[in-house]
C-alpha cells in the first residue's frame, strides 16, 4: 500500500506515515545485533561443549551472555527443566548438573542444527537431545533444548 492509502487509516498525513516507516526501519536495523560468522559460532559451541565436559562453571559463564536464556522441550515425554533458565550463572550451574547426571554412555557431537552450529546428545547410539544455540556477537544468548522424542524422530532417521 502507498503512504497516501495508509494515511487515512491511521489518521496521519502521507508525509508522517513515510517518516514513521523510515523510523521503524532504522530501529529494526539498529536493534538487530549482527550474527557471528559460522566459523566463530562453531568455535563458541565447541568451547561450550569442552567447558561443559570439564564442568567448568567459570568458563561456561564466560561463553554465555549475562542475560542468556535456556529453554527446553520435553513434550511431557522426556525429563527436562520445566521453566526457562535465565542468566549465565544459572545456566552454567544447570549445565554442570546435567553433566553430573549424564550416563557414561552419553556422547555429545557437534552437528548443524537449524542451519547453525549445535550439539546432539546420543545415548547408546540413539539421539536423545538436540541443542540449538543463538549467538549474538561473541556470546551465546539463547540455548534451545529439544528432548521430545516425537520431535527427535527426523534426527533419528538422519543418524541412520
Amino acid at each position: 500500500y502507498s503512504f497516501a492509502e495508509i494515511a487515512p487509516i491511521v489518521g496521519r498525513t502521507p508525509a508522517a506515515c513515510r517518516q514513521l516507516a523510515s523510523s521503524a526501519r532504522r530501529r529494526i536495523r539498529t536493534g538487530q545485533a549482527p550474527t557471528a560468522p559460522t566459523a566463530r559460532q562453531a568455535g563458541l559451541v565447541r568451547d561450550f561443549k569442552q567447558a561443559w565436559a570439564a564442568k567448568d562453571i567459570e568458563a561456561l559463564i564466560g561463553l554465555l551472555d549475562p542475560d542468556a536464556t535456556a529453554i527446553a522441550d520435553g513434550g511431557g515425554l522426556a525429563v527436562t527443566f520445566l521453566h526457562p533458565i535465565e542468566g549465565s550463572a544459572q545456566i552454567a550451574r544447570a549445565w554442570v548438573e546435567i553433566a553430573n547426571r549424564a550416563p557414561s554412555t552419553m556422547t555429545f557431537l557437534e552437528r548443524t542444527v537449524n542451519g547453525q552450529p549445535g550439539l546432539v546428545a546420543q545415548q547408546d547410539g540413539v539421539i536423545v537431545t538436540v541443542f540449538a544455540f543463538g549467538i549474538v556477537g561473541d556470546r551465546i544468548k539463547h540455548i534451545w533444548v529439544v528432548r521430545n522424542p516425537e520431535k527427535l524422530r527426523p534426527w533419528a532417521q538422519r543418524a541412520k
